[in-house]
């Protein structure tokens, strides 16, 4: 038996060895920021989208028609839904919107089979709050002010990203409702109202608002910072860019579909996918892969491939192995629609 290419961190010896600080840095859209600081923009996961910051413009460059649909969208203040192959793009389109046009973090929801539409919008903590009510109901003799009580709701509400999208400001936020078409058959109709009106109500608010001082109430957003909702209801002033994202594995019901700007997203060609490895690994790494960019474009004529794999593919063969990077490349980048 051949002996482990020296790229290899575990070699499967059994003998225990320090052998991690030999590991390179990680890939860029695999770099977290927990304790290291923030981003100049607060979104690290724009950076792992979107690449290196000065090559952001070359990492997503859209075609006529894309550009078109996007303004479309910011222009009618209407939600873009946005559908295409995994790894065409779709998410990091939300990315680069907001971070050219300064519109702050992305606001993101995935969406999976048990979503509803009140995940996006807030979370009321019912039980967190009943737990406080009888710890105070033993520490208290005459069990508490019921104003006192009344502003406390607001402590136990948090908004969800549809929610945050939707507070009143000068600016829109980005949000972006990733892989709709994963949800339950309910959610894209529960959505019409909202999107449609920009408001909706919070009833834990709503009930007690004559309670209230002047009728407001803290309660915390999807960043974690407190703000003040008046009468129970969050109505926006500046309408979200809303980017919504699908796979395609299902259809839309008619009354969504018209209140969308429909884009399809092609494939990238060679130019494009070229750029995107530039962005992410540079100028060197995309020039010597040249030839596995072609390979992946050949196959993903009749294969259903993502651009991740491509990345993984490069940033491994470029960095580690060297010698075997052809077989490494196969094996990383296997059909997704292959029969299980």
């Amino acid at each position: 038996m051949s002996e482990p290419s020296e790229w290899l961190i575990y070699r499967g010896i059994g003998e225990p060895h320090d052998g991690v600080p030999q590991l390179p840095p990680p890939p860029p859209w695999r770099d977290f920021s927990g304790g290291r600081g923030t981003p100049t923009d607060g979104d690290d996961s724009a950076d792992r989208r979107l690449g290196i910051p000065g090559r952001i413009a070359e990492e997503h460059r859209p075609g006529a028609e894309e550009l078109e649909m996007i303004n479309a969208a910011l222009y009618l203040r209407r939600p873009l839904l946005v559908t295409g192959d995994p790894g065409a793009g779709k998410s990091t389109l939300a990315h680069s919107v907001a971070r050219e046009l300064e519109f702050g973090k992305v606001l993101r929801w995935p969406i999976v089979s048990r979503s509803s539409l009140l995940d996006g919008l807030y979370h009321y903590d019912a039980i967190a709050r009943l737990q406080d009510v009888q710890i105070a109901s033993h520490t208290s003799a005459d069990g508490g002010d019921g104003a006192d009580s009344a502003q406390s709701v607001g402590s136990y509400i948090r908004l969800g990203p549809l929610g945050t999208a939707l507070l009143p400001s000068d600016r829109p936020r980005v949000l972006l409702i990733d892989e709709l078409d994963k949800s339950d058959i309910d959610l894209p109709n529960d959505l019409l109202n909202v999107l449609e009106e920009g408001e909706f109500a919070i009833p834990e608010l709503e009930r007690i608002v004559d309670r209230l001082p002047e009728g407001e109430a803290d309660v915390l957003d999807h960043d974690g910072n407190k703000v003040r909702i008046k009468g129970g209801r969050v109505q926006c002033r500046a309408f979200p860019f809303v980017v919504l994202t699908s796979n395609g594995e299902r259809d839309f019901p008619a009354p969504l579909m018209r209140r969308c700007i429909h884009l399809e997203l092609d494939r990238p060609d060679h130019k494009r996918l070229a750029a995107f490895v530039k962005a992410h690994l540079g100028e060197e790494a995309a020039r010597s892969s040249e030839d596995l960019i072609t390979r992946f474009l050949e196959r993903s004529r009749s294969e259903l491939l993502a651009t991740d794999q491509l990345l993984n593919a490069i940033y491994l063969t470029h960095a580690a192995a060297q010698a075997g990077r052809d077989r490494l490349a196969e094996l990383l980048i296997q059909r997704l629609d292959r029969p299980r």
